[in-house]
């Protein structure tokens, strides 16, 4: 008795109809919308790197500040470059001053021409080392690449100036835009004009705007992403280097039949009629994280199971939650 009433109870368990909720579709505002993360730059500046490895013996401590084009922000330890650089010129003077001597020697008939010829080759090889090593001095002064301000400063008197290292960045303040790295295949749905809603939080609950603004040719084949620059207004609150959260609107529908995601399963809604689920398949547009926009395919007044279980098919027998 005890196995057939177990048996019993088995088949009656499957023989049970699933529970399922059923909600009504609603009619809303639905947004196409491509994600990304970006960091706020101004649309004109530039870093300032030493090209060589040396102490660092001056700063302008200018951070903040305007400053014009050339302007030195920084000098790196140049006694050795200097100490070079006066033996060469005391190399040109002896050269010279040899080839003085054989000038005279040579009105004499008491030197050869070659031998002058010789002497005015040395010069002329100090002369092009000088002119070499003056133009690598250079590289031991930094100085502002355009006019503007000076947006952050780093390093300290004393310490050693890698080459690459940022020291400065020197740009305009104003106006602002927003870089971000956006995956390959949203970029096909972006252009230029387009509407970006911002997030920020430095600013929560705050909503910013911006718009496209130019999509870089060439995307990064490893990363599969293209750099979109997005531009902001002037009045806008962020600040340069703040990150963002990007929502590029694609396209809108207004008054579009809205149905919960978690109620598609493969491009199709469940219904129900005399306690059995019917499957429907919908025509589906624009697809967002809680919600999905249904084109044809289902009525407003139709009411659908959601979530869907698993296991449901069509046919299957179903009692709704609020029975």
């Amino acid at each position: 008795m005890g196995l057939v009433a177990a048996g019993a109870a088995g088949v009656w368990s499957f023989m049970r109809p699933t529970s399922v909720e059923l909600v009504a579709p609603r009619r809303g505002d639905a947004a196409e919308i491509v994600y990304a993360t970006g960091v706020v730059e101004p649309r004109t500046w530039a870093k300032v790197t030493p090209l060589i490895r040396e102490h660092i013996v001056e700063l302008c401590n200018c951070e903040g500040q305007d400053v014009e084009e050339g302007a030195v922000l920084a000098r790196l330890d140049s006694r050795q470059a200097d100490a070079t650089l006066a033996e060469l010129r005391a190399r040109e003077r002896l050269a010279a001053t040899e080839y003085e001597r054989l000038s005279v020697l040579i009105e004499r008939n008491a030197a050869s021409q070659q031998a002058l010829d010789r002497a005015r080759s040395e010069i002329n090889q100090a002369e092009a080392l000088i002119s070499g090593h003056k133009a690598r001095l250079e590289n031991y002064v930094l100085r502002a690449p355009m006019s503007g301000v000076v947006l952050r400063q780093d390093g300290e008197v004393g310490e050693i100036a890698e080459p690459g290292t940022v020291l400065f960045w020197v740009g305009k303040p104003k106006p602002l835009q927003v870089v971000a790295d956006v995956n390959e295949e949203d970029i096909p749905r972006i252009a230029a004009g387009q509407r970006v809603l911002l997030q920020a939080d430095a600013f929560p609950g705050r909503q910013l705007e911006a718009s496209v603004d130019r999509i870089t040719p060439k995307g990064d084949p490893v990363a599969k992403t293209y750099r979109v620059y997005l531009a902001l207004p002037d009045d806008t609150p962020l600040m340069i280097g703040m990150t963002v959260e990007i929502n590029i609107v694609i396209r809108v529908a207004d008054n579009a039949l809205l149905v919960p995601a978690e109620a598609i399963r493969e491009n199709a809604v469940f219904t129900v009629a005399d306690g059995v689920a019917r499957r429907h398949p919908v025509t589906i547009g624009i697809r967002g994280p809680r919600e999905v926009e249904v084109l044809s395919g289902l009525d407003d007044d139709q009411r659908i199971i959601s979530p869907v279980p698993e296991t449901l098919v069509d046919g299957a027998k179903v009692r709704p939650a609020e029975q």
